[in-house]
């Protein structure tokens, strides 16, 4: 058992997440994986399960290089840049599943980036 939870802590977040879901998934051994895998995989089965693991892999790298709030003011301010207006951009961010601190500080900063925006016009 320590093996395989040594083996699955050097996949990181990806290895917890099929951790969890062969836990969940009422089978045992090889089934269990192959199910966990169909499941993560939606529609495109064991291989859309792997896909998916590796898009994980490089998500979490990601925000543990960037940090989850760099990555989302970044998203948020290519909104902007693609032509969005203020108020979508807006819309946007209180739509999103997220702390209405993070919500205020961001939308702050799109208002500040839009004002800075037309000052340059």
């Amino acid at each position: 058992m320590d093996k395989i939870i040594e083996k699955l802590a050097a996949l990181g977040i990806p290895g917890l997440i099929l951790l969890i879901l062969v836990g969940i998934s009422g089978f045992a051994g090889a089934a269990a994986v192959t199910s966990s895998l169909a499941m993560l995989g939606g529609p495109f089965g064991m291989l859309g399960g792997v896909a998916m693991l590796g898009i994980i892999s490089l998500v979490a790298a990601s925000i543990s290089k960037y940090g989850f709030e760099n990555l989302l003011l970044a998203m948020v301010m290519r909104l902007s840049e693609k032509g969005h207006t203020k108020q979508e951009v807006i819309d946007t961010v209180n739509k999103m599943l997220i702390s209405k601190d993070l919500k205020r500080k961001i939308i702050r900063i799109v208002e500040i980036s839009f004002k800075d925006a037309n000052a340059g016009e």
